[in-house]
């Protein structure tokens, strides 16, 4: 006869994934799918097959929009691995939830709530309420902001190159740079790695860059705010914070640059006071995230590097193409400091406090990123056999997905390039993202323990 099943047989239960889980995967599953087509033959200029870890960093990279490379871009690859790479730079830089739910409306799709609960995660959005109208204004702002710049560099390089060349090189660089990615293609031009070198004396070039960085770095948030101002005639207490915490930094590391490389003979000293000032503008926006340069990285001060180490920390925007601890972050800290200073119990900006959640959750973000970074450089300096500021500046760059580079990362040993694409990976997705992702489900706390004092200071 027919055997009874048991009772007490459980059912497995399929949880669905949370959005952390849901993007770190998603964002990994593009990697995947970025080194397999660089790794094919065709990829490459020269019709070799890209050795493995090289392909994985480059597609690590350019999905994390961080801009490091070891290889020159515009040497090693064919014009489809540049198209690999412009791909991966755009979808990573703009978010594959996003591009999901452009697809989706396209085809009338309805959007789910844990569709939304995803998009809220990863525009780093406060409520679900108008996201769907966010996105629609993200691409729009994309497409525009990025086929503007592409214009006009294209206009400015025809004086350098074929109208055809300038074209596909304004497209290129302006969808790289708006996504704060710093891939470039002047290498098979003027040298491996020489950047934007040629135009460090350029003011259009100069100006459209910054611009782009600027727009790419402040987030959507921010333009969305700023564009309706005219009519709506306020701006949110993020906006505020962003743009007045940016104009900070940028004038902050303009002017310190200034004032530590003037007197190098191999970065400002050469220049006029005027394109000193500009170079020193161009750096301070660059190094938050942008990762293009037109001066050498490597021939600057010590000190200058360390303050570059410093603003790539720091960073660019919550729900930008940018990286790093984030400004508004940054901002939590300074108000906490001059509270404690002062001697008040809340943090308030512009006439608005903030709540003990917002200020939790930027400490854990930026000891998690501090632990992260130094841990990383720690172990580096036993792989290789460098300084450790070197180290320091190459790991910082990774986790802030700046892109900016001493020139080491191409003699870097395999063991090492694989640390910093780990390191990219945690910058781009969010170190607390993650740990929410890994974190178990969380229950709550039937009882507090009773309060205890400890002397601090």
């Amino acid at each position: 006869m027919f055997k009874k099943r048991s009772k007490n047989k459980k059912k497995i239960k399929i949880h669905p994934l949370t959005p952390a889980k849901t993007l770190s995967y998603g964002f990994g599953l593009i990697i995947i799918l970025g080194t397999f087509l660089l790794s094919l033959g065709p990829a490459s200029a020269d019709g070799k097959p890209m050795k493995l870890i090289d392909a994985f960093f480059m597609a690590t990279s350019a999905t994390c929009v961080t801009g490091l490379a070891v290889v020159d871009t515009g040497n090693h690859f064919s014009l489809f691995g540049e198209i690999v790479i412009l791909a991966l730079t755009q979808i990573g830089g703009l978010g594959f939830m996003t591009f999901g739910t452009l697809i989706a409306l396209a085809f009338n799709r309805r959007i789910s709530l844990r569709d939304r609960l995803l998009l809220q995660e990863a525009m780093n959005h406060n409520s679900m309420e108008g996201l769907l109208t966010l996105i629609r204004r993200v691409i729009t702002y994309a497409l525009v902001i990025e086929g503007t710049g592409a214009l006009l560099l294209a206009a400015r390089w025809t004086v350098d190159m074929p109208w055809h060349q300038a074209l596909y090189f304004g497209v290129f660089h302006s969808v790289s740079i708006f996504n704060n990615a710093g891939f470039d293609l002047f290498g098979s031009i003027h040298g491996k790695f020489s950047g934007l070198a040629e135009y460090a004396g350029d003011p259009f070039v100069n100006i459209v860059v910054m611009i782009l960085i600027v727009l790419g770095g402040i987030g959507f948030i921010v333009i969305s705010d700023l564009l309706h101002y005219s009519r709506t005639r306020k701006l949110s207490l993020h906006t505020k914070v962003v743009l007045s915490m940016s104009a900070f930094l940028i004038l902050g590391g303009a002017l310190m640059m200034f004032a530590l490389e003037s007197n190098n003979p191999e970065t400002l000293k050469p220049l006029g006071w005027g394109d000193r000032a500009m170079s020193s503008f161009f750096h301070s926006i660059s190094s938050r995230s942008g990762g293009v340069t037109t001066l050498s990285m490597a021939d600057m001060e010590l000190s200058t590097q360390f303050l570059f180490i410093l603003l790539m920390f720091i960073g660019a925007a919550p729900g930008s193409t940018g990286g790093g601890i984030k400004v508004t972050v940054f901002a939590i800290l300074l108000g906490a400091m001059y509270a404690m200073i002062r001697g008040r119990e809340d943090i308030v900006f512009f006439r608005r406090r903030l709540s003990k959640g917002s200020i939790m959750r930027a400490i854990t973000q930026t000891w998690l990123a501090l632990f992260l970074v130094i841990f990383t450089a720690m172990i580096m300096s036993v792989i290789e056999d460098r300084e450790f500021l070197l180290l320091l500046f190459e790991t910082t760059s990774a986790f802030a997905t700046a892109g900016l580079s001493l020139d080491l990362t191409p003699r870097l040993t395999d063991i090492s390039k694989a640390v910093l694409c780990i390191v990219m990976f945690l910058g781009r997705v969010g170190p607390v993202t993650l740990a929410y992702a890994l974190a178990p489900k969380s229950e709550k706390e039937l009882f507090k323990y009773p309060e205890g004092k400890i002397t601090i200071g």
